[in-house]
């Protein structure tokens, strides 16, 4: 089965998605499909976590590539694939290639993760890094494919990358039948629009709702138009979703086949991350926790049993600290205040006993003496605390209150 060109020549079927699967037999695992306790208590049904984290090369992307590269023709694939990628594209390409025997260049940002590079390479390709932005990166790839005559592959605006993906459909029905909601991350759209395809196609009854980052949401104002829309300088945490316009191929297949696009907050985002990490003891990247993120803000919006698609796990472990940090925040486990104390000896000593008491963490301290607002014998302290959650936030602010301080903020 091959589609080489970036249209469909016919409709896309099941039995397109049921090749793929075919093709992809011994390639891609069928990933766990992991329950969540805490989310079912949420919801007030059972939620299922489609594992595609756990997928070899760290996300779902290895299935629509190896379904591309391999219905490539022979004289194809001696000229070599290209792929632009920041990330679990290019990880896709490149094993996919290996194990197809066929070269692959991958250009990457400059700024891309070293661990995604280090890799991509060691699944064998080559990779080049250009340009500051995707787009630029994107530009280098397609020109050297017009240079070369290697083969360009795109991360989802083709119908050998969708039915690829469509595989993850086929896989939840098995092993969740009773399914009644599944929840995917969108970006491009090659993922939900396979997902729908597959699941629709067979149970036309099961709600399939796409989840994008609010600040990087091309499919709400595309879906309204009839056709797709770019967003300008899309932004989020969620790199794996932050696509500027939708695919031509997915979008078609999206108003057919996917009930609703919904969006997701940073904090969202950040808390479903953390939740991922504490409760199910998985690593997902901020796009594989957006529908994780999308039950958590509203949690009785979605008919169950639920499957929340965690589509990726490749995050750079620095990315991660600070969206660790961000979620905590979000969930009110860490709280920053300002206050005035007497500037004295044995006055932060004082301070710090009240937090004792509170059962409070006290994670960073700053003194500042010199603002022009503060008396001659008063001192500002900035506090960065870890905390047990919202309410042991307001009981240390009224510990501190009623120990005489004024909090400013």
């Amino acid at each position: 089965m091959s589609f080489r060109t970036p249209h469909p020549l016919h409709r896309l079927m099941l039995d397109d998605v049921r090749g793929a699967q075919k093709m992809l037999s011994g390639v891609a695992r069928m990933t766990a499909m992991e329950g969540s306790r805490h989310l079912s208590s949420l919801v007030g049904a059972p939620v299922h976590l489609k594992c595609e984290n756990l997928q070899r090369t760290g996300s779902f992307k290895l299935r629509g590539a190896y379904v591309r590269i391999a219905g490539l023709r022979p004289e194809e694939r001696a000229a070599g694939v290209v792929a632009a990628s920041a990330g679990n594209h290019a990880q896709g390409v490149a094993l996919a290639s290996k194990l197809l025997g066929v070269h692959a260049t991958v250009f990457m940002p400059v700024g891309a993760p070293l661990p995604k590079v280090a890799a991509t390479r060691e699944y064998g390709a080559e990779v080049r890094l250009h340009g500051h932005v995707v787009d630029e990166t994107l530009a280098a790839a397609e020109q050297y494919a017009r240079e070369t005559g290697a083969v360009f592959i795109h991360p989802f605006d083709h119908p050998d990358i969708i039915v690829g993906q469509g595989t993850v459909g086929l896989e939840i029905l098995e092993q969740c039948p009773e399914v009644r909601t599944i929840l995917v991350g969108v970006g491009g759209g090659g993922l939900a629009a396979g997902i729908g395809l597959a699941v629709k196609s067979v149970r036309p009854d099961v709600k399939v709702i796409g989840v994008q980052a609010e600040g990087a949401a091309a499919y709400p104002p595309s879906l309204a138009a009839g056709h797709p829309v770019v967003i300008e300088s899309p932004v989020t945490m969620a790199d794996g979703i932050k696509v500027g316009r939708p695919g031509d191929v997915p979008f078609a297949l999206i108003q057919e086949y996917v009930d609703e696009v919904v969006t997701v907050s940073e904090g969202a985002l950040s808390s479903a991350l953390l939740l991922c990490l504490e409760r199910a003891k998985l690593v997902v990247e901020p796009a594989g926790a957006s529908p994780v993120a999308a039950l958590l803000s509203d949690p009785k919006a979605f008919r169950g049993p639920v499957v929340a698609v965690l589509s990726g796990g490749n995050v750079d472990p620095l990315l991660l600290q600070r969206i660790l940090r961000h979620g905590m925040a979000a969930g009110g486990r860490y709280l920053s205040l300002r206050l005035r104390v007497t500037d004295r000896p044995g006055a932060l000593a004082t301070l710090l006993a009240v937090l004792t008491v509170a059962d409070v963490n006290v994670l960073d301290v700053s003194h500042v003496r010199t603002d022009p607002g503060l008396g001659l014998t008063e001192a500002e302290v900035e506090l960065h605390l870890e905390t047990k959650g919202p309410e042991h936030c307001r009981e240390v602010e009224d510990a501190l209150r009623d120990a005489g301080y004024t909090v400013l903020g």
